[in-house]
């Protein structure tokens, strides 16, 4: 649904702007937030950045970083939600659309509930990094290296550095114009893929430590409690590599990983290989994603445990 001649006059119409990203932001989030807003203010707009749970570490040194703030009181003209399936997963964030005059949504889950008046969806999309990049070619706003940092950030983390089956032959026409532009791609992954906190990896290793099977080898989970955070002094982000880690185990066909929240609470990230529906699931318990990529949050009890790794199992019958 590129209703881009929409999205475009929806954006050159107003003044004050207000971008979000969902919570627990990712690599994609937080680059199509980055790189839309340093656009949009190179227009002239009024932008506010807004991710209700800041910037993961590893995406701190990324260019417009510092300009992010988790929430603002002003309403504004339009609001844009970016890598958003629902409403819910903006969070707090969603306030600021509530009194905004118009909302656009730039999203790229196959999974979702709309909720604004303009839509630039792509469910082809390999990240939502695409569909900015789209937009502000559209819009004549002249792609900077620091706006190809955030696009180049968002594509590489999305597709999991080009390894997950949404890459298509536009993905890498995007990359290349970016690194024309003067990405330095090496760098960049570095800073995403290959350096990272101390605590992250022994939490990392953790939770592989702790790796069940089912289904043959076919089902893995694990999991990672709120004392062990606390103990490490880590966060929430250190664990977000594990899924792809678990998927990556040979015959492996559904990942799950269950993260302790301090709310009684326990956040599911689901991977899933070989056109595995894992968002089917999510979306059972108020989640969603992509059929291969999703999330969701369940109550901290065992019988709800049970009962999620029981759907799972039946996904591989």
């Amino acid at each position: 649904m590129l209703d881009l001649n929409n999205a475009r006059n929806s954006i050159l119409q107003a003044n004050d702007i207000a971008i979000a990203g969902h919570i627990n932001p990712d690599g994609d989030s937080i680059g199509s937030l980055l790189s839309l807003g340093l656009s949009l203010e190179k227009l002239g707009k009024r932008v506010y950045m807004i991710s209700p749970d800041g910037v993961p570490q590893r995406y701190k040194r990324l260019p417009g970083a510092a300009k992010v703030v988790r929430s603002i009181s002003k309403p504004v003209d339009l609001a844009i939600a970016v890598d958003c399936g629902s409403k819910d997963i903006l969070g707090s964030a969603y306030r600021s659309f509530e009194s905004a005059k118009s909302i656009l949504e730039i999203d790229h889950h196959e999974f979702r509930k709309p909720f604004g008046d303009v839509k630039l969806i792509d469910k082809k999309a390999a990240a939502v990094g695409e569909l900015v990049y789209i937009l502000l070619k559209s819009l004549r706003a002249g792609i900077t290296r620091r706006v190809a940092q955030n696009l180049m950030t968002s594509i590489i983390v999305e597709t999991n550095s080009f390894r997950l089956p949404s890459v298509r032959p536009f993905t890498f026409e995007v990359c290349s114009d970016l690194v024309k532009v003067g990405v330095n791609f090496y760098d960049l992954v570095e800073m995403v893929f290959w350096s990272r906190r101390k605590e992250s990896a022994i939490l990392s290793g953790l939770c592989l430590a702790r790796c069940k099977f089912a289904k043959a080898g076919r089902l893995v989970w694990s999991s990672i409690h709120q004392r062990d955070f606390d103990r490490l002094k880590g966060k929430d982000e250190d664990v977000d590599p594990v899924p792809d880690e678990m998927r990556s185990i040979k015959n492996v066909k559904v990942a799950v990983l269950f993260r302790e929240k301090s709310n009684h609470k326990l956040r599911v990230s689901l991977r899933s290989k070989g056109r595995i529906n894992v968002a089917k699931i999510a979306e059972y318990y108020g989640g969603g994603g992509h059929f291969d990529v999703a999330g969701c949050v369940i109550p901290n009890k065992m019988e709800s445990v049970r009962g999620f790794l029981k759907r799972a199992a039946a996904l591989l019958e």
